[in-house]
């Protein structure tokens, strides 16, 4: 979170207050970043997954990704995220307000 505040010699009429959420700060309500979803799937169900699987689960409920820059020559064989895996990843996505 950034302010910017303009000081000048004059005299204020009044404040403003503002409550601020200082445990999490700068972060919105619905965001995970793919390292947090990867950390929350492997402590709560004991396996990896991998950021291609997130992606794809991301395609299939419609969320937004950002552009990949890295995005290959697309001859190789895509692997395809297995069922027990997906439930995870859903379950992380309800578990940080993605979905």
């Amino acid at each position: 979170m950034e302010t910017v505040v303009l000081l000048r010699g004059e005299k204020v009429d009044g404040h403003v207050e503002i409550d601020l959420d200082v445990d999490k700060p700068g972060r919105k309500s619905g965001t995970a970043t793919y390292a947090e979803i990867k950390a929350y799937i492997e402590e709560k169900y004991g396996f990896k997954v991998s950021t291609l699987y997130i992606a794809q689960m991301k395609d299939k409920v419609g969320m937004e990704k950002r552009k990949n820059y890295n995005p290959g020559s697309g001859e190789g064989k895509v692997p395809i995220c297995p069922p027990e895996k997906e439930a995870a990843i859903m379950d992380a996505f309800r578990h940080f307000n993605l979905i």
